[in-house]
């Protein structure tokens, strides 16, 4: 069912006041490629949500908002090494990950605690602590807005970037991701190459870490660092980690000794949050929309932020940095104006 004039505040992360024409909470695939084929969606533009994690909301939508909220869990395949599952684009990313662990199914743990769906997921290619959905990806199944048809991806298909892929770029206005497939380990093999995750095992007095007690640190991490979106609006990171050449990274190494920096196959990865962080942002305000205090990548709704103060902040922030740095910034969230 559509209901019109609709307020988006509880469907986005940031809490912003933004208004939709036309809105629809969608519970099945049927009922979703109903939805994209009905003359509504043939007339007016078309936004599919997931979390709404991951959005900047700028203006009221035109036209037809539709909220996906399948849910389903299910084994495609199983041998004893590993196991192929799919879960629907509408389950909670984090419930999702803490399944999966409680079966024996290994490989997603440095990814809890990240807001947001499924099917969202591979749209940004979500990654934390040396791990991305590239690395655990087994294909997906998305549907055609114009024909209503579906079709299989592979890896390939996908072609995932860092924090990109196919259906941020390309295909952002063609398909909609309905379920997403991975492989897992039934063995475990932890992901502990971050200082921060060694660190924290450390103080939980872990030596030999589970999958389950490396989620259990990451959480506690995130938790330290972000703010929780149900107290204080939020789209978790906020800029790109930006990826420089290696002479650019030597160069502003020997101005600034103390930058954090991680070198990559090609360039050298630049932590966004340090460059904003000594530009003197951390913990400041524009008006209702500020910085984190605990993490400058963080972009935060103090109460009564709309989305052009979230961005107004956010090209100050990029002014700043590239004006003393000599580096551009990239927003990771979308935006809708």
């Amino acid at each position: 069912m559509m209901l019109e004039n609709q307020l988006l505040t509880r469907f986005n992360t940031f809490g912003l006041p933004a208004r939709a024409r036309f809105l629809a909470l969608v519970d099945s695939d049927q009922e979703l490629r109903r939805l994209l084929l009905s003359v509504t969606a043939r007339n007016l533009p078309v936004l599919v949500l997931g979390g709404g994690s991951n959005l900047v909301l700028a203006a009221d939508f035109p036209g037809l908002v539709l909220v996906l909220r399948q849910r389903g869990v299910r084994v495609v395949s199983s041998t004893p090494a590993e196991v192929v599952v799919e879960a629907a684009a509408g389950e909670c990313w984090h419930d999702f990950v803490q399944h999966t662990l409680a079966q024996g199914w290994y490989g997603l743990e440095n990814l809890s605690l990240i807001p947001g769906t499924v099917g969202a997921a591979p749209v940004q290619n979500i990654g934390a602590y040396g791990v991305e959905i590239k690395d655990r990806f087994a294909g997906l199944t998305a549907i055609d807005r114009e024909t209503g048809e579906y079709r299989d991806f592979n890896l390939a298909d996908c072609r995932f970037g860092y924090r990109d892929s196919f259906f941020k770029q390309q295909g952002k206005d063609h398909w909609v991701i309905t379920r997403v497939r991975f492989r897992l380990d039934r063995m475990s093999q932890p992901q502990l190459a971050y200082g921060d995750i060694q660190r924290q095992l450390a103080h939980m007095g872990i030596i030999h870490p589970s999958p389950v007690d490396v989620a259990q640190a990451v959480m506690a991490i995130r938790r330290s660092k972000l703010p929780d979106p149900a107290v204080i609006g939020n789209a978790g990171s906020f800029f790109k980690n930006p990826v420089v050449t290696a002479e650019k990274a030597a160069w502003l190494k020997s101005q600034w000794p103390d930058l954090v920096a991680y070198a990559q196959p090609v360039g050298v990865k630049l932590a966004a949050g340090w460059l904003i962080d000594q530009c003197g942002w951390k913990g400041k305000s524009l008006g209702a929309a500020g910085v984190y205090e605990k993490q400058a990548l963080v972009l935060v709704n103090r109460g009564g932020a709309k989305g052009q103060d979230i961005l107004a902040l956010a090209e100050a922030i990029r002014h700043s940095v590239e004006e003393r740095f000599d580096v551009r910034l990239e927003m990771e969230p979308v935006v809708v104006r």
